[in-house]
């Protein structure tokens, strides 16, 4: 075990691509963790989804050696962090595992939306911060109007930053040295009090099972130990304990303020939960350690099988993807156009991205996403409170007393030219703008907007109007009461459960019209006329007609009476009004993908 003075705990905080992975890997390369052989790019992103996006979606841990200049050995304990706002949670769970972090900014763009998000957490913890300015290599760095920015936004002292480029590894032996001689050692931890540790991550590997990622507290955490889980109540053997130097490498324990892996034979990542406290089972320490909470879902979508044979498959990979991700839920769902398939639960949007990216690509599915929807919460008036995850299972109106929706506040950063055109974008989606500040040219707009007008295509439009360059970050901040109505779709008088959505009553028309005129355009014709509406209750506010496909009948009347003509168009009429009501239309499922992904304001 180490003593404590020579441990030191600490995360990378960064926005997306500033380089904290890259930064990973040549601390890793330097401390030895892994020979010139083994090292390979992006080291701690092993999933290919992350290797390709240049995002992480795991929380990863090193365990470095490092021999500073003082001549001492100190253990360092790096864990890699997500940066996107969807893993807000695990984020704060990994810095609340650490004393320090690393700040890196790219020294060419200067302080974007995550950055600061990340960096607010990482005070609220207390967290002694380091700033690194990476690719100072770049022709476009511009050092000293970035560390005038840290000043400014975020107000810490950038006067001694270190100046580095991960890539042709400059400032990487200052980094270490920042590491052992100004972030702090853990300060608290008796080796001989009962065991007290966190719960920080956890993955499931197909050897051992499921492996949990420790942060050890008070105690000491050894094998053959019985551990009980704080939250559940669960107890467990411990089978191995050990560390990740980025191998796996087993030792006999683990001391206070260590960082390390525990595996116990637990079966399913949704046995453990993320920020749980672990202790022994026969000497329970006195209360849990603070701030767990549970993880719930908040972007919900259907997923529906192409071809209907694909179901069991569906169903055994969803299956499997929750062993590896327990914020991941799903339920069973039938809809009367798509057929059989599941509702699922995501936090967010890249959730949803990732996850269905992973169904199709590690499981070879065809799959039909529903649009995205959000939980509601409606007080009806008997007084009871329920919530709905699907618009199609709306209760009666005249039974609702109130619907709460969920809004988000939102941090958009975005270069000036760009502003006029976001503000629009936002004051469309009944945004609320709460803050309009400028941080050394650019622009700071904090928004209050629902989630439902978010979860759509907002970010897309996002970037398209600001030509990519704007950055965006929110966070979840309750549910309000507005005035919402269900908006049902007809085919031929038929509803159709998977086209029905709540929208605000000022937009339901507009909503309504377009999606009319979507479906006109995509359903195809039939030999009959085929009315769509679009419906609030039993009141009908936008309307297309399908012209049934005409077959000339009279195509060998010649000359003569007009009534022979008569006759014959009189005789198609009554047979097109008899087919009109026992005729099916079959909606196309490609109709549907489509509607779906309609929202072109």
């Amino acid at each position: 075990m180490t003593p404590r003075d020579k441990i030191r705990n600490f995360s990378i905080i960064a926005h997306i691509d500033h380089g904290k992975s890259t930064l990973a890997d040549r601390l890793i390369q330097t401390c030895g963790g892994l020979t010139d052989r083994e090292m390979k790019e992006q080291v701690l992103d092993s999933m290919d989804i992350e290797k390709e996006r240049g995002i992480t979606i795991k929380a990863q841990t090193v365990r470095l050696e490092y021999t500073a200049q003082d001549g001492e050995t100190y253990t360092l304990n790096l864990m890699d962090t997500p940066g996107h706002v969807d893993f807000a949670y695990e984020v704060s769970r990994c810095l609340a595992a650490c004393e320090g972090s690393l700040l890196v900014v790219d020294a060419s763009q200067g302080v974007e939306a995550q950055t600061l998000a990340n960096v607010y957490q990482a005070i609220d913890q207390n967290h002694e911060i380091v700033p690194v300015l990476n690719k100072v290599d770049l022709p476009a760095a511009d050092v000293e109007r970035v560390k005038a920015q840290i000043e400014d936004v975020i107000g810490l002292d950038a006067s001694d930053a270190i100046e580095t480029s991960a890539k042709t590894g400059l400032g990487i032996a200052e980094t270490l040295e920042a590491i052992v001689t100004r972030l702090p050692a853990p300060k608290t931890g008796e080796v001989d009090a009962p065991l007290k540790a966190a719960l920080v991550d956890a993955y499931y590997d197909p050897y051992l099972g499921v492996v949990v990622i420790v942060r050890i507290h008070d105690g000491v955490l050894k094998k053959k130990a019985k551990i009980k889980m704080m939250r559940t109540g669960a107890v467990y053997e411990v089978d191995k304990v050990g560390t990740f130097n980025p191998k796996i490498t087993e030792t006999d324990a683990l001391g206070p303020g260590e960082v390390g892996f525990l595996v116990a034979s637990i079966k399913e990542v949704g046995e453990t939960a993320v920020g749980d406290t672990i202790t022994e089972e026969k000497r329970p320490c006195d209360k849990p350690l603070a701030g767990y909470k549970d993880v719930q879902p908040v972007v919900f979508c259907g997923l529906f099988p192409m071809d209907a044979g694909d179901f069991d498959d569906l169903r055994a990979a969803m299956g499997k993807l929750r062993l590896n991700d327990a914020s991941f839920t799903w339920e069973m769902e039938t809809s009367a156009a798509l057929g059989m398939g599941f509702r699922c639960g995501f936090l967010g949007l890249l959730h949803l991205e990732i996850i269905q990216e992973r169904l199709s690509r590690e499981f070879d599915l065809d799959l039909i996403a529903t649009a995205p929807s959000v939980v509601y919460e409606m007080t009806m008036t008997d007084g009871s409170e329920i919530e709905l995850h699907n618009p199609a299972d709306m209760p009666d109106v005249v039974r609702v007393a109130e619907i709460r929706e969920p809004w988000i506040n939102a941090t958009i950063y975005t270069p000036d030219e760009y502003l006029g055109g976001i503000l629009k974008l936002c004051q469309d989606r009944r945004g609320i703008q709460t803050e309009l500040s400028y941080v050394g040219g650019r622009a700071m707009v904090k928004y209050e907007l629902p989630l439902n007008e978010v979860v759509f295509d907002f970010y897309d439009r996002l970037k398209s109007i600001s030509r990519g360059y704007a950055s965006f970050d929110y966070e979840i901040v309750g549910h309000r009461a507005e005035n919402l109505v269900k908006l049902q779709i007809l085919v031929n008088d038929e509803p159709v459960d998977a086209l029905a959505m709540l929208v605000h009553r000022d937009r339901a028309e507009g909503r309504g019209r377009q999606m009319c005129e979507r479906l006109k355009d995509l359903i195809p014709r039939q030999m009959f006329k085929i009315p769509i509406q679009a419906a609030i209750g039993g009141k009908v506010i936008a309307r297309e007609t399908l012209s049934a496909m005409r077959k000339d009948v009279t195509a060998k009347c010649y000359g003569g009476d007009a009534s022979r003509k008569r006759k014959l168009l009189d005789k198609q009429a009554a047979g097109k009004k008899r087919m009109r009501q026992f005729g099916k239309v079959e909606i196309p499922q490609e109709a549907f993908v489509a509607a779906l992904r309609m929202d072109g304001d």
